[in-house]
């Protein structure tokens, strides 16, 4: 069995199940498991068109099955519930008789969609003149004038000053402060990832921003390294410590135990930053 991530900028959690694992014969379950302290929680992902019911426990799942050639079964929880895909030879039974061996990941990662989605009452920046927002851990206040003209950040009062006129729409507001954002995003993200490189002595291919919605960062095995330019709203420890995570990827290219060493070499704090960032997924940020 291999937990997998993600792939970059697509939603949900994965899972492979060797055939070998997925024997029929499997035990059925019994009374289930609990997904959720809520006694009224979220309902569930709504079943796709043409999925299948398979019950489990006091459970009834529901799921979208896809033939491939691949020669694992594999798992993905997204808000579309769950989506199988499986070899083209294996049976039904196989595939079901797989279900109920995983179902404890299986429903604790509905669970966990369904807590996350009850979660979801997303704040809504006011894109006018005096609005705020945060900006590397502290809030800043927009102002649509500026003393000089231009873009301004007053570091000191934390205003920036957009240059706006007084009658700006919300979309033009918007624009503004995110292409400053990303800006400001594109000079701290690589004089980090330089920084952190430097103490790894390891050198990435390339860098460029991400606005993924699940993802924070990722490293591909020739070296290019993304991160999402939102990490931008958090204080700086938040930041190096996702810089230092996809680092490490050039050295280890998993989260095995060897991984978290070369992590914890370059930034020895890492799992306060890991736990704070784990409190504020990219789809809970102020929406832009």
């Amino acid at each position: 069995m291999k937990l997998l991530r993600p792939a970059p900028d697509t939603p949900g959690a994965q899972m492979e199940l060797p055939l070998a694992e997925a024997a029929p014969g499997a035990a059925l379950g019994g009374a289930g498991l609990s997904v959720g302290p809520e006694s009224a929680p979220a309902p569930w992902p709504a079943p796709q068109p043409n999925a299948r019911a398979l019950r489990v426990g006091e459970h009834t799942l529901h799921y979208a099955l896809k033939r491939s050639s691949r020669r694992t079964i594999g798992f993905t929880i997204d808000d579309r519930g769950l989506s199988i895909t499986a070899p083209r030879w294996v049976t039904l039974a196989d595939i079901e008789s797989a279900i109920h061996e995983k179902q404890r990941w299986i429903l604790n990662k509905l669970g966990e969609w369904r807590h996350r989605e009850a979660r979801r009452v997303l704040p809504t920046v006011q894109w006018r003149d005096g609005a705020s927002l945060p900006f590397l851990g502290q809030p800043i206040t927009l102002s649509l004038e500026s003393p000089i003209g231009a873009l301004l950040f007053d570091g000191d009062t934390r205003i920036l000053h957009l240059a706006l006129p007084a009658h700006a729409e919300e979309q033009q507001i918007k624009d503004r402060v995110q292409g400053w954002m990303q800006q400001q995003a594109r000079r701290l993200l690589a004089e980090r990832l330089e920084i952190y490189a430097g103490k790894l002595g390891v050198r990435h291919t390339g860098f460029a921003l991400t606005s993924a919605a699940t993802r924070w960062g990722s490293c591909t095995a020739d070296g290019k390294i993304r991160l999402n330019w939102r990490l931008m709203h958090f204080p700086l420890s938040m930041i190096d410590y996702v810089a230092a995570h996809e680092l490490a990827h050039l050295r280890e290219m998993n989260h095995g135990p060897r991984f978290w060493e070369t992590v914890e070499s370059i930034f020895p704090e890492f799992r306060d930053a890991r736990a704070q960032l784990r409190a504020h997924p990219p789809e809970l940020l102020p929406t832009f």
